[in-house]
C-alpha cells in the first residue's frame, strides 16, 4: 500500500505508519497521509475514485430499503454513496477529519451522515446499531497488535439479523515486506465472526489476491 513517486521528498504511508506505531499511535498517520496529500507531498495508495466493484454489485442485488449502514473508513466517499444510492440510511467514518471534509465536498448533497470516529475507540451508541456494516481494506492497514481491537470493533457494530461485508487483502497471495499493508490470513478475516457473529461465506476473489467475506449476527 505504500506509495511510489519519481517526485523528490514524497512522503509515504510506510514511512508515516513507521514513525506512527514507534510513538505509539496505530492511527495518527491517516490523517499525517491525508493531509500531505491535499499539499501534493502524497498520494493515497487505496484512493479509487470509484465504489469497490464487488460492494457496487452486491448493493444493486440488495436494496436498502431505509435499514442503516456504516462503511468504516470512508475515505473519499466512494463506497458510503453506493450505498446511500442503494437505500440505506449510511454512515460513513473515518480517523482523519481532512478525509471526511474531503468526501463532505465532494459530495455537497450526500445523504450521507460523513463522521470523524476512531474504528479503535468508536462512539458507544454505534454498539449493535447497524444492519450492515463493511470493511473493506482498513484493518489491514493496522499491525497485528492491535488488529484483535479493531476486528472486535467491526463485529461490535452488527445488529441482530444484519450483515456484514469484509474485503481484505489475502496474506496468503502476497508477499509484502514491512508494511501497510499487513494483508489478513483466512483465520484472520474468518474471526470477525465473534459476539454472537457468524461467517455465512468467504471466498477468494481478484485471482485469489483477495478475501470476500459475508457475516451475520
Amino acid at each position: 500500500m505504500s506509495t511510489h513517486s519519481t517526485g523528490q521528498n514524497r512522503i509515504t504511508d510506510a514511512d508515516l505508519a513507521k514513525t506512527a506505531l514507534a510513538a505509539g499511535d496505530p492511527t495518527g498517520w491517516f490523517e499525517q497521509l491525508y493531509t500531505a496529500a491535499e499539499k501534493g507531498e502524497a498520494v493515497i495508495p487505496w484512493a479509487r475514485n470509484e465504489p469497490n466493484p464487488e460492494l457496487a454489485a452486491w448493493a444493486a442485488a440488495h436494496p436498502g430499503d431505509g435499514r442503516r449502514a456504516l462503511v468504516v473508513g470512508s475515505a473519499f466517499g466512494d463506497d458510503p454513496e453506493v450505498l446511500a444510492a442503494a437505500g440505506y440510511a449510511t454512515t460513513g467514518f473515518d480517523v482523519a477529519a481532512t478525509a471526511v471534509a474531503a468526501a463532505q465536498r465532494r459530495f455537497p448533497d450526500s445523504a450521507v451522515d460523513y463522521r470523524v470516529a476512531d474504528l479503535l475507540a468508536p462512539p458507544p451508541e454505534w454498539h449493535h446499531a447497524f444492519d450492515l456494516v463493511v470493511e473493506i481494506i482498513n484493518v489491514q492497514a493496522m499491525p497485528r497488535d492491535v488488529r484483535p481491537k479493531a476486528i472486535a470493533s467491526v463485529a461490535g457494530f452488527l445488529a441482530p439479523g444484519g450483515t456484514a461485508l469484509v474485503c481484505e487483502v489475502a496474506e496468503e497471495s502476497v508477499d509484502t515486506a514491512g508494511g501497510p499493508p499487513w494483508p489478513l490470513t483466512r483465520a484472520e478475516v474468518e474471526s470477525f465472526a465473534q459476539d454472537g457473529v457468524r461467517l455465512v461465506s468467504i471466498e477468494p476473489i481478484r485471482d485469489n489476491t483477495r478475501w470476500w467475506a459475508e457475516f451475520t449476527r
